[in-house]
């Protein structure tokens, strides 16, 4: 295989739950050796949340190494267990941080301040290190020692309020989701960017990456509203100012969705010309031209109707039918997806080839998010499964920090590695 473009780029990577690891994943993913500093004393959680890995009578596999969750996000790096709460792991943190290119934490300031791992402290064993702090709320201000993780953020950056319905409480997103692609896909830029200036200057330096900041960027136009005009976006459901129709409408029951029938497919209609494509696409062109709907102005004042046509339209057709329809059309159109269209009967994302699958010694086959971008001369894949937990303790020892058999026996005895 073509040689990635980050192979020869050590990262410590002294990070938990899905921020940080999935920032570490792009870097393995992209030849990165990357290495996850982990600790019973303080054990990735990620480790013991559901989906588990099932054995043959249905049951679910026990232990630390099982976690889908955590495998996919930590696939390729190496598993070293450190007891950073000791003076001597923190000993041994520092010979790390000096072979490495990177460090990687999205810890509280309160933990960092705990083992000692602030920028001004690791760079005096490692002046060329790049050292990435992702917390919650920022290294400095008031509530820098705030718990929270993407279910938290989702409402502190405003993404709450702005979702749901009309009159009913804000529910959020779904899924935590600046962990999975704003603050991680925002960090990695960062490490990018610090690598490219060490490469010009030969110098390292500190990156601070408040989750907060990096979130709020996802809200649009609201701050700018506030700004212009003294007024706070709220929750529209699935209307858009600037389109209508802009919604999901209900299909055709699909009894081989395996954990519900529903199926859904949306489309926008962002001027006239897409309104008439999509009431012909459906076959009913003569609605386009009615005086309730003929006129954006007129669409958006009877939008209840609007919808609810739509909807006595669509109820019988089957989803993927009504989006093909609409797509012939030149109208914006999708089916409403869920995990088993996504890995299993969505003929695009299986003909790209983008999920990425693995035999792991304990969970077994699995299946990985794959590159989130191609490079066609260097293109990331995923070259091992995710470590056991401790499974590269004495590899990173011995060839990594340069410890002998002897140290490594003293410090197991002492409970600093673990």
């Amino acid at each position: 295989m073509a040689k990635r473009p980050l192979e020869g780029i050590r990262v410590a990577d002294f990070s938990w739950f899905g921020a940080g690891p999935i920032a570490g994943n792009t870097l393995s993913t992209y030849g990165a050796e990357v290495i996850r500093v982990e600790s019973e004393t303080k054990i990735d959680a990620l480790r013991r949340v559901h989906p588990f890995a099932m054995n043959p009578d249905g049951t679910f596999k026990g232990g630390y190494n099982v976690s889908g969750y955590f495998n996919n996000f930590n696939a390729g790096k190496l598993s070293l267990q450190l007891n950073l709460n000791t003076e001597k792991g923190q000993e041994i943190a520092y010979r790390l941080l000096e072979k490495c290119d990177i460090f990687l934490t999205n810890f509280t300031p309160r933990v960092i301040d705990k083992w000692n791992l602030h920028y001004h402290q690791i760079a005096a064993v490692n002046p060329r290190i790049i050292a990435a702090y992702a917390p919650m709320q920022g290294m400095e201000g008031p509530h820098r020692d705030y718990l929270g993780f993407g279910a938290v953020l989702t409402p502190v950056t405003g993404i709450s309020e702005m979702s749901g319905f009309p009159n009913r409480p804000p529910f959020g997103v779904g899924t935590n989701y600046p962990d999975y692609v704003i603050n991680p896909g925002h960090t990695v830029t960062a490490m990018m960017a610090a690598l490219r200036y060490r490469n010009r200057t030969g110098k390292g330096q500190c990156i601070e990456l408040p989750q907060l900041e990096s979130v709020v960027n996802t809200l649009g136009t609201a701050v700018v509203e506030r700004l212009a005009n003294g007024t706070s976006p709220t929750r529209t459901g699935n209307r858009s100012l600037n389109a209508a129709p802009h919604g999901a409408f209900r299909c055709a029951d699909d009894p081989d969705s395996v954990d519900s029938p529903d199926r859904w497919v949306v489309l926008a209609c962002r001027d006239d010309a897409e309104w008439q494509r999509a009431a012909g696409a459906l076959g009913h062109p003569e609605a386009a031209t009615g005086p309730k709907f003929a006129t954006f102005a007129a669409r958006k004042q009877n939008e209840d109707e609007l919808e609810s046509l739509i909807n006595s339209w669509t109820k019988d057709l089957k989803a993927e039918d009504a989006c093909a329809a609409l797509q012939a059309a030149g109208v914006p159109a999708g089916v409403v997806q869920n995990s088993q269209d996504l890995l299993d009967r969505d003929e695009h994302m299986r003909s790209r080839g983008y999920y990425q699958y693995v035999e792991h010694p304990e969970a077994g086959r699995e299946a990985h998010d794959g590159p989130a971008f191609v490079l066609s001369e260097t293109p990331g894949y995923i070259a091992a499964p995710a470590p056991l937990m401790g499974e590269h303790t004495m590899d990173v020892c011995e060839r990594i920090i340069g410890l002998n058999m002897d140290e490594v026996a003293d410090l197991l005895a002492e409970g600093v590695l673990l």
